[in-house]
């Protein structure tokens, strides 16, 4: 069997998968599956389903959805179309093929333009929601572009290729078949398929200025780089050109950088002075020597890891400042960062560099200590079988791309079996699924209806600020709770998809907004959803499935019936008043919701309940360490930290107690303090 054929009957069988336990037809699972992809790689900053299909004179047309609100993409509208079809064999596609989905798209837009088209659409349908939005927003897009998403396989390549203008605003298509799909999905992490020819397509190379240290060090270079060249590029890329991580950085910080912007409107020629310039890295690059030294001609996935705001600022000043823009030079650091080493090194290239809105990586990055951690709770923490299960299970916390993927991968056939007993695919879930659960239950659904990057990217900055020395408040009884949250998600899903008063679109906006409604109203009480009996049972109760139908009714009426005015319920349910206008409506809800409820002090008191279980817990396992660990390591400890100076008086002496073990035994608080010292020393260096 051909990889790419194995590769295909894997994403079958996801999104077969993921529509049963969302409740979805597999056309809607395939579309939210492709496009939290196509946003993690920056194709799109955020995704609406707005399905349409039908036919207009002689025309076929169909949408599948949009990429947001083009006033908040600096003009650019995109529409998303998705082919998938079962087959037992990879579907090849060719030219005809994606030219006739392309004119699907384009037909529908053009036909948006149309009042008489508009007029025929029922007014709370997704499909007339999206030609409103086109047509309101005609005069200030700058930008088409046309994306199709297949699970075929596409014989020629098509990335941001350029059509025939419509009005003079440029349109590109890009196609993500089969193929590319499965590249990107195997990275192993955000980064996107992105090779930039600076001679061909860019006004030529760029001088280099090679500046590695030693034949141990990663390859680097410096270089400076035209304005206009960069926003040239970025024109093309968009924000594909960023690293994914500062990309979501900036997607929760916001608009154009306004002191760049003035700095390239009056003194352009002090832009070099002024910026701080970029950090980038890259796969490879060809460089090329001339008479004046060398030049960057070609680079393999080039991402600005510091400095997206710059790059961003250049492209808006593009349209009003081209003159200036043609003055205003960027200093650029690159370093060539092989695609194995780049999750250690990215991270760290980020944080450190300097740049206008410093980027907090440790926010961002999958090795974060707070993935790291939600990983190990997910790979030891057994789930009760519930009530309808038959053995303990776990949940697969996936903290970087393709990791559930490749500990099945490489097991054998009965080891693959045990390893799906053990972690059943519906009990897997992502960093940005996390986000989407406790952003909900924090009562924030218009932050989780703008898309999984701009809401994982509020959910990591709010972590950075909470996580504090050692993120203690985010222990074992946290992720049994985040479990819970994201069993009562996916029973909403189910409950809403299958809902008598479910008239059909904006299923993920009525889905976060029903569940907060829940959580809102309950907090009104001074009291909250019964999360620890969720997580016991592994299951929603009746009652609580009442209430989260009766909220969601509301909800759905409130996000397709907005007040006067406002015509496209996808951009409204990202709207704070939104949720504050659904916040005030009252809701019946059925009698016995106190069984699902509990009070917020007993809430607490139970965390406090767990945090002093597992204090006891490690006190006993560092007393059973120390013992383990053996008198000369101690020893060994004791006289490597002495001799560097490194530790303080008190943990000398504890050391020096732990060196004597069996003779003299260390209390439960000196243990405490050896393992805290021990942890110090191997950070200096000690390896025992």
């Amino acid at each position: 069997m051909s990889e790419l054929l194995e590769f295909q009957q894997e994403l079958v069988a996801d999104v077969q998968a993921d529509a049963d336990a969302m409740g979805l037809v597999t056309a809607e699972a395939f579309f939210e599956k492709v496009v939290d992809l196509l946003s993690e790689a920056g194709e799109i900053n955020e995704a609406n389903r707005s399905y349409f299909e039908g036919k207009r004179s002689l025309y076929q047309i169909q949408v599948d959805g949009y990429g947001g609100d083009p006033a908040d993409d600096s003009g650019v509208l995109t529409l998303i179309l998705c082919d998938f079809m079962f087959s037992d064999d990879v579907r090849v596609l060719n030219k005809s093929h994606i030219e006739r989905l392309q004119n699907r798209l384009f037909h529908f837009l053009v036909s948006s333009l149309k009042l008489e088209f508009r007029e025929q659409l029922e007014e709370t349908s997704a499909g007339f929601g999206l030609a409103d939005l086109i047509s309101t927003r005609w005069n200030s897009i700058e930008k088409i572009k046309l994306v199709i998403a297949t699970n075929g396989n596409f014989s020629a390549r098509s990335d941001a290729d350029s059509l025939e203008p419509i009005e003079g605003k440029p349109i590109t298509l890009s196609v993500w078949d089969l193929k590319r799909l499965k590249q990107f999905m195997e990275q192993g992490q955000a980064r996107a398929d992105l090779n930039i020819d600076f001679e061909s397509d860019f006004g030529g190379g760029i001088p280099l200025l090679p500046a590695s240290g030693s034949e141990d060090s990663l390859e680097s270079y410096l270089a400076v780089v035209p304005g206009s060249q960069l926003a040239a590029i970025y024109e093309k890329w968009g924000p594909r050109l960023l690293e994914a991580n500062v990309r979501s950085f900036l997607q929760a910080r916001g608009k154009v950088n306004q002191g760049i912007r003035n700095t390239i409107r009056d003194e352009p020629h002090m832009f070099f002075s002024y910026n701080n310039g970029l950090s980038a890295t890259a796969d490879g690059i060809e460089v090329r020597k001339t008479d004046a030294g060398y030049e960057l001609v070609h680079a393999d996935n080039l991402q600005i890891v510091n400095g997206g705001q710059t790059t961003a600022s250049l492209h808006a000043a593009k349209k009003n400042f081209s003159e200036q823009l043609e003055r205003v030079h960027v200093q650029m650091k690159l370093t060539i960062v092989p695609r194995e080493q780049s999750e250690d090194v990215v991270p760290k290239i980020s944080e450190y560099a300097n740049s206008q809105n410093k980027v907090n990586a440790a926010d961002f990055f999958a090795n974060h200590p707070f993935h790291i951690r939600m990983e190990e709770f997910s790979r030891r923490v057994l789930a009760p079988a519930g009530l309808e299960g038959y053995r303990e299970t776990k949940w697969f916390y996936e903290r970087a791309r393709g990791q559930y993927a490749d500990e099945r991968g490489r097991r054998t056939s009965a080891e693959k079996r045990k390893f799906d007993a053990e972690y059943p695919r519906s009990q897997f879930f992502t960093k940005t699924d996390l986000a989407k659960y406790e952003n909900t239950f924090d009562c924030l659904p218009y932050i989780v209806s703008k898309g999984a990057q701009k809401n994982f990217g509020e959910f990591a900055n709010k972590i950075g600020k909470h996580w504090g020395k050692d993120g203690a408040g985010y222990d074992e009884l946290w992720f049994k709770r985040l479990i819970a949250k994201n069993i009562v998600f996916r029973t909403m899903e189910r409950l809403v998809s299958n809902a008598d008063w479910y008239q059909g679109g904006y299923r993920a906006n009525i889905v976060t907004y029903g569940i907060a409604k829940v959580v809102f109203d309950a907090k009104q009480q001074q009291k909250a959803i019964d999360l620890d009996a969720v997580w016991r049972v592994q299951q929603v109760s009746l009652e609580l499935r009442n209430m989260l139908l009766a909220a969601g009714e509301v909800a759905q009426s409130c996000i397709i019936f907005p007040p006067a005015g406002i015509r496209n319920a996808s951009e409204w349910a990202k709207k704070e008043v939104c949720w504050k206008w659904l916040a005030d409506k009252e809701v019946e809800y059925p009698r016995k919701s106190d069984k699902v409820l509990i009070t917020e002090e007993l809430a607490k008191s139970r965390k406090k309940e767990a945090q002093t279980s597992a204090g006891l817990d490690q006190s006993v396992n560092a007393e059973i360490e120390v013992y383990k660990l053996g008198n000369q390591l101690w020893s060994r400890a004791r006289d490597w930290g002495r001799e560097r100076a490194i530790l303080s008086p008190k943990e000398l002496g504890v050391l020096e107690v732990c060196s004597a073990i069996p003779r003299k035994m260390p209390s439960e608080k000196q243990c405490a303090v050896a393992m805290s010292a021990l942890t110090k020393l191997k950070n200096e260096g000690f390896d025992g």
